[in-house]
C-alpha cells in the first residue's frame, strides 16, 4: 500500500510570507519556491510511491532498472521536501539568538561563541555548489555534537544520524531573483531573519 506524503504548511500564510521574508527573498520567490519547487518534491514522492507498487523488483540491477531509478529519485525528493520544511520553519524571526536559550548554549559549547558559529555556517553555505545547502545538524549517532554540514544538491555530503536544525537553501533559485549572484548577502539576510524560538523548540524536541 503506497504511503501518502503530505505537503506541510509553513508557520505563516502565503501572504504573511511576503512580509516576514522580504529581507531574505523576493515576494515572488516566496510563492514560487514553496508552491512550485517544494510542493513538487512532495508530489513526486507520491508518484514514486505509486510507481514502486508496480515496479519489477526482479529486474533490479546495478546498471539500470525502473525500480532502481525510482528508489534513487525518491531519496532526492524526500531530502528536498524535508530540508524545505526546515528552511521555512527556521525563518521569519528577528535573528536574535537570545530567543533560543537552549540552542544558544549548545552552539556556544560546540563552537566557542555564536559569532564563531555564524562565521563557520556562512562559509559552509557559501562553499556549497550552485545547488546545495548549508546546515546546522546534531550528530546524534556519532559525536553527539552540533556540526555545520555542507550538502550539494539535496543529499550529497549529508551525514548518517544528522538531525537538521537549521537549513539554508543556496540553490540559485532561492536568491537570484532578489540578490542576483550575491549569495553572501543572501546568507547574511537569512541569518538575520532566523526565528530562534522555533529553532529552539526543534532542538528541544529532537536533541535535548
Amino acid at each position: 500500500m503506497a504511503y501518502e506524503w503530505k505537503f506541510n504548511p509553513r508557520p505563516y500564510s502565503d501572504e504573511e510570507a511576503k512580509d516576514v521574508l522580504k529581507d531574505v527573498v523576493s515576494p515572488e520567490t516566496t510563492d514560487w519556491h514553496y508552491n512550485k519547487h517544494h510542493k513538487g518534491y512532495v508530489n513526486f514522492m507520491n508518484k514514486i510511491e505509486q510507481a514502486l507498487e508496480g515496479a519489477d523488483v526482479d529486474a533490479a540491477n546495478g546498471n539500470w532498472s525502473e525500480f532502481g531509478e525510482l528508489k534513487r529519485r525518491f531519496t532526492w525528493n524526500h531530502s528536498g521536501a524535508l530540508l524545505h520544511d526546515i528552511y521555512w520553519d527556521c525563518m521569519g524571526g528577528d535573528g536574535d539568538v537570545n530567543n533560543g536559550s537552549d540552542i544558544k548554549a549548545a552552539i556556544e559549547k560546540n563552537f566557542g561563541s555564536v559569532d564563531n558559529w555564524k562565521a563557520d555556517f556562512k562559509a559552509t553555505a557559501f562553499a556549497a555548489k550552485l545547488s546545495g545547502w548549508g546546515l546546522l545538524v546534531y550528530d546524534a549517532l556519532y559525536s553527539q555534537r552540533l556540526l555545520n554540514v555542507l550538502v550539494d544538491e539535496h543529499q550529497y555530503g549529508a551525514i548518517w544520524g544528522g538531525i537538521p536544525l537549521i537549513s539554508c537553501d543556496v540553490f540559485e533559485h532561492a536568491y537570484y531573483h532578489k540578490d542576483g549572484p550575491g549569495r553572501a548577502k543572501y546568507i547574511d539576510n537569512f541569518l538575520n531573519n532566523l526565528h530562534w524560538g522555533r529553532i529552539n523548540e526543534r532542538f528541544k524536541k529532537y536533541v535535548k
